[in-house]
């Protein structure tokens, strides 16, 4: 009798735990399933896929001024050009580091793949910082 009711205590543990996992993964679902959905419940706005667009583009409207706030740009520009101007000068001495440790003893490039991607990605955060300047500059 002792073996039959741990038999039927480990069955009703292990169906507990099955149910439990469904219910989560139904929550799961659900949740899944809200994001697809239009603010009013049906599967699709009357305008397709714009119909949200100037909500869109007013909650975004609301982000760049809180941002524009938070930066007070014109107010702080010359400490932002001077990091900026900081940065792209940290950006090359970085370039330059990893052009000099590049392994000139092999004629392949895969041994030093790894340094030109880094160069790569350096010259592409210098390139991002020339368009940050002149964002600053033109405000």
């Amino acid at each position: 009798m002792n073996e039959d009711f741990l038999k039927i205590l480990g069955i009703i543990v292990v169906v507990g735990f099955l149910i439990y996992l469904a219910a989560k993964s139904l929550r799961l679902h659900r949740n899944m399933l809200e994001g697809f959905t239009a603010p009013d419940g049906s599967a699709s706005s009357p305008n397709g896929e714009a119909g949200n667009a100037k909500k869109y583009a007013d909650t975004i409207k609301e982000h760049i001024i809180k941002m524009q706030g938070d930066l007070s740009i014109t107010a702080n520009k010359p400490h932002y050009e001077d990091v900026i101007v900081n940065m792209e000068e940290y950006i090359s001495l970085l370039m330059l580091k990893s052009v000099l440790n590049m392994n000139t003893s092999s004629d392949s490039a895969a041994t030093n793949i790894d340094a030109i991607n880094n160069l790569n990605s350096l010259y592409s955060v210098k390139a991002a910082l020339n368009n940050t300047m002149v964002y600053i500059d033109g405000q």
